[in-house]
């Protein structure tokens, strides 16, 4: 099964929910605010390794999450769902980079979701040919919606209940395919004369 949506839903949380909890595949959008603007690297430019759980900057250092082994590991997710990979200030120091890495801070820290691996999901599907179809399609949709909102001023449901708004929404709709299928006779009719 695969949802189409916008951008909107393209959060890690929803993503995650969607992969993981209802097994859908997301043909939506990834919200993505890693890049940089400042000329420096962003995320994408560190490699990730997920059986070490450690990044690997352009220069070929470690970032790691704990610089320390604990004796009871910790299992608990961040509070902000967010994991912080740092770098030693030695490394950046040493390393001929640091002008593009971490001009002004003493260490480079990069950040991931814990829900980092369903937007990577949702990242690869992105590249296939059935997203393509999918975008195409769903346009067609978010057009028709867009159109009853406009033009026949379905902004607002007037009658109560689940039951009047889909008995609102269906005479909207065929309002909306009569108004579809008016623009073809005409058409069908200059033919035959």
């Amino acid at each position: 099964m695969r949802l189409a949506a916008d951008t909107a839903y393209g959060s890690a949380e929803m993503l995650d929910w969607l992969v993981n909890e209802q097994g859908v595949e997301p043909h939506i959008p990834v919200m993505d605010k890693s890049n940089r603007e400042d000329g420096t690297f962003s995320r994408s430019d560190f490699a990730y390794d997920q059986v070490d759980d450690r990044y690997r900057c352009p220069s070929g250092k470690e970032l790691k999450r704990h610089r320390r082994a604990f004796s009871e590991p910790r299992t608990n997710p961040p509070p902000d769902d967010t994991h912080r990979y740092r770098a030693t200030k030695a490394d950046c120091d040493a390393c001929t980079l640091k002008s593009r890495c971490c001009p002004k801070t003493p260490a480079r820290k990069v950040t991931r979701s814990i829900y980092e691996a369903a937007r990577d999901f949702a990242r690869d599907i992105a590249k296939t040919d059935a997203y393509v179809t999918s975008r195409r399609e769903r346009k067609k949709v978010e057009m028709l919606f867009a159109h009853l909102k406009r033009i026949l001023k379905l902004d607002r449901l007037r009658l109560r209940g689940p039951c009047g708004a889909r008995d609102e929404f269906h005479l909207a709709a065929t309002a909306q395919n009569l108004r579809k299928l008016a623009k073809l006779i005409p058409a069908a009719a200059s033919a035959i004369a």
